[in-house]
């Protein structure tokens, strides 16, 4: 079953983070969003706003869905929301005004939906006005330290000194998280979830495309970047060599994606990995008949030194029957291996 990653996006009022969910929408090109938002909120849908309809439902364009909620009701929209005929690609909750941010996360991680996987809690905040926001409002640095991912919203407003510094601050706050600026919200989307790609004939019929919306609204403001590796290797990785990577995986890498062939300590099993921010898990399924046993690893961040990573990659590969994993080695791996009735936890 294909999990659907839920995304929690975070910010004080006025930090762009609805801007920066309509620019989702808008730059979707076929994946298909669900949202939840909260009478904070304000999502353009072709000048319909959703603003204090608690309880209701609109479709957007592209196949999207929008409902205004109470958190208190958290579960019960997800179930919807992850029902197989919404075929819903992402889900992503604005937190600021339905409760913390880390108590929508801890909401996400207990939950019992199966169909669902933590994508991650994403903190906007206001370049131009930072310091007067962590005046007026302490719990920001309590915020940044639990992010994933931080986006320095509108960095046109302010000079690249000023910038810098703020941005600095920011990443010392924020711990391990990727720290990104960004000018209008212009975040791709692929550094929050994978897009999918849809067939003419999956498209829901008869709904506005967000696609033509203000098409050339902010076109001069490219996108926030990212750094990107892949990383393939023919023989096994080592699982304890793996953990100790993942566990002290570098400042400013945001999610990592892929299998993992363990070789010998699990012939049976490919194990596909998930990880974003502090959060990991690894799901095990059989190898595919006929497929090559390959590791293939995709890492995503901002700041990061792609020759490093792949160096500390290559040192966990297998070299030989000398090297080969001790007994008990994937005994790490399985703490990881979601287990039916357990809540998830951040690693």
């Amino acid at each position: 079953m294909q999990q659907i990653p839920v995304v929690v996006l975070s910010g004080f009022l006025g930090s762009g983070k609805t801007t920066l969910l309509n620019h989702l929408l808008r730059s979707a090109r076929g994946t298909r969003i669900g949202v939840m938002v909260n009478d904070f909120g304000s999502i353009e849908i072709d000048a319909m706003t959703v603003a204090g309809q608690v309880g209701s439902t609109v479709s957007l364009g592209n196949g999207c869905l929008c409902c205004a909620v109470d958190a208190s009701e958290l579960d019960t929209y997800l179930e919807a929301l992850t029902r197989p005929s919404a075929h819903l690609d992402v889900i992503v909750i604005e937190a600021s005004g339905l409760a913390e941010p880390q108590e929508l996360v801890r909401m996400v991680l207990a939950s019992d939906n199966e169909r669902i996987v933590y994508g991650g809690l994403v903190q906007v905040v206001d370049a131009a006005e930072f310091d007067a926001t962590r005046a007026r409002h302490p719990e920001t640095d309590r915020h940044l330290a639990i992010a994933d991912l931080v986006v320095v919203n509108k960095a046109d407003r302010v000079d690249p000194q000023e910038l810098r510094r703020v941005h600095t601050v920011v990443a010392g706050l924020a711990e391990r998280a990727a720290v990104i600026d960004a000018a209008y919200g212009r975040v791709d989307p692929e550094l929050l979830f994978d897009r999918a790609a849809r067939r003419d004939e999956d498209r829901i019929e008869g709904q506005l495309s967000f696609d033509d919306l203000r098409e050339d609204e902010h076109h001069a403001h490219p996108h926030a970047a990212y750094d990107t590796l892949s990383f393939t290797a023919e023989d096994p990785l080592h699982p304890r060599r793996l953990l100790d990577f993942l566990d002290s995986r570098a400042e400013g890498l945001y999610r990592i994606k892929g299998f993992v062939d363990f070789g010998d300590a699990d012939p049976a099993n490919r194990y596909a990995v998930h990880a974003v921010g502090r959060f990991l898990r690894f799901y095990p399924e059989p190898w595919p008949a006929g497929e090559q046993r390959l590791s293939q690893l995709v890492l995503i961040g901002s700041g990061i030194e792609p020759d490093g990573l792949r160096k500390s990659l290559d040192g966990c590969r297998v070299t030989g029957p000398h090297d080969a994993p001790e007994e008990h080695s994937m005994w790490g791996v399985l703490r990881f291996v979601p287990d039916k009735g357990e809540p998830d936890e951040v690693s």
